[in-house]
């Protein structure tokens, strides 16, 4: 008989997640100077090795990739990166730096997470407690059907929280945020009823946008310095405003949320990225 601690069923150690997928954002600046020391030759093979560096089919490509143009001063332009393996996330980083443009590729920020299943996403159990608090009646047809269809859509909602498809809907805008430990508003103290309940309004706030823009909210608990990215992508850039103002109202964002830096981009090529920011003459 074995003596000692109770043997436990571990996985292998990993670097890649039991559940969903390694996240990065990554912010970059044009060095100008630099940029103006590069050969015509220099200059076009860069594009090149940029163009393949952000080639969302290649084989050794991420999951999910996707870059954008940068709007105001804080970058130039910027990716988003999912996959379960984060060296080939990070991979992509190397290949800017290492590319004939690299000279010229200032990191200026990054954030690092993974994608989650929130705490506050309702068993179908609690959906029939909302529904039923919110005046359904528990007997009714309508009832039975809302908890059936939430019952049948959870499985494929929870899938694309873990293992998101990136919409190719043109405005995103991206933006850090913790939960407050304020006297008299600190979250990791507040029980978690009413915890649940404001993240429920919350939910609601942006469900009002659906067709709209949607979100992508990854988890940076021991990861980096904030708590939680999100990633909002939208129709038009309207909706970005819309749905920021309209959810900062709710309690969970008005009395609980602290933001960290907003960074607003529109989804485009490599070779867009290249034209825009002068890097093809």
């Amino acid at each position: 008989m074995a003596h000692g601690r109770p043997q436990m069923d571990l996985p292998e150690p990993s670097i890649k997640p039991a559940n969903g997928w390694h996240c990065s954002h990554l912010f970059y600046h044009i060095d100008r100077a630099e940029l103006s020391r590069l050969s015509q030759e220099q200059r076009e093979q860069g594009v090149r090795e940029m163009a393949a560096a952000l080639d969302s089919t290649a084989e050794d490509a991420p999951t999910q990739m996707q870059s954008f143009i940068i709007s105001g001063h804080k970058a130039d332009f910027g990716l988003i990166l999912f996959d379960p393996d984060p060296l080939k996330i990070d991979g992509v980083h190397q290949k800017l730096l290492q590319s004939s443009l690299g000279p010229t590729i200032r990191p200026t920020y990054s954030f690092v997470s993974l994608t989650e299943i929130s705490e506050y996403v309702p068993s179908p159990e609690q959906y029939a407690q909302r529904l039923k608090a919110g005046g359904e009646d528990p007997d009714s047809p309508a009832y039975a059907a809302k908890v059936a269809a939430y019952e049948k859509r959870l499985p494929i909602m929870n899938e694309q929280r873990l293992t998101p498809t990136l919409p190719e809907w043109p405005s995103m805008c991206f933006y850090p945020m913790n939960k407050s430990r304020n006297v008299g508003a600190n979250w990791f103290t507040t029980p978690f009823s009413a915890r649940n309940s404001m993240m429920a309004e919350h939910a609601q706030s942006g469900m009002a946008f659906a067709g709209r823009a949607t979100q992508v909210i990854t988890v940076s608990l021991g990861m980096d310095d904030w708590e939680w990215g999100v990633t909002l992508w939208a129709r038009c850039p309207d909706y970005l405003k819309d749905i920021v103002y309209k959810m900062r109202f709710d309690e969970a964002s008005a009395k609980y949320a602290e933001f960290g830096p907003f960074y607003v981009g529109y989804l485009s090529s490599a070779e867009d990225i290249a034209i825009h920011c002068g890097l093809s003459r």
